[in-house]
């Protein structure tokens, strides 16, 4: 799978969440900025560890001591990446 296919279904899945259409959500944009809450976030997780057939590294409980870093729609992806490349 390459990054592109990657970035464009993890932009579709954040899109899903914050009701918005894909081109409305940048690498640049924040979950706050989207308006996804924590459990808009916890479901994104999901749906992204089920499209992707992997476990994402993230506590909900305790979003600052994971390894993976939601700072921003760009830094979700490449975590995703990483993910599924060690993956396969």
């Amino acid at each position: 799978m390459s990054t592109n296919e990657i970035e464009d279904k993890v932009i579709g899945i954040i899109a899903e969440q914050a009701v918005l259409e894909p081109s409305d959500v940048t690498l640049d944009s924040t979950l706050e900025e989207l308006g996804i809450d924590s459990m808009g976030l916890v479901e994104s997780i999901f749906a992204i560890e089920e499209a992707f057939d992997i476990t994402v590294p993230f506590n909900a409980n305790e979003p600052d001591q994971s390894d993976f870093d939601i700072s921003s729609v760009k830094s979700i992806i490449a975590g995703i990446d990483r993910l599924v490349r060690e993956q396969a």
